[in-house]
């Protein structure tokens, strides 16, 4: 899979220093898979949370901050679309994120 973008992620890390190796590993684990349907990625990620056919939550650090990404199975991208805390994460609806260009 192809992960747009990294960037994101790293942004947030900057901030939350405590976020960064496990999103780091998140990243590495992503960009080996070739999932084409969510079934494939819970076999994955077994704690991720479907939303729908594309938009998936996951648990990152033990489930202190949430990552919220829409995937495209048929092109095998993986677009980041939110970051945050646990708490931050209750404040939002993961169904209304969407990507933002910089």
């Amino acid at each position: 899979m192809r992960v747009i973008a990294k960037r994101t992620l790293r942004e947030f890390w900057e901030i939350h220093p405590d976020s960064e190796q496990s999103l780091i590993d998140w990243y590495d684990l992503v960009i080996e898979q070739n999932w084409t349907s969510p079934n494939e990625l819970k076999s994955t990620f077994g704690n991720a949370s479907i939303i729908d056919s594309n938009r998936v939550v996951f648990n990152i650090k033990g489930n202190d901050y949430r990552l919220i990404t829409y995937i495209d199975y048929q092109f095998q991208i993986i677009f980041v679309l939110w970051v945050g805390t646990h708490k931050e994460y209750d404040k939002v609806d993961a169904r209304k994120i969407n990507f933002k260009k910089k």
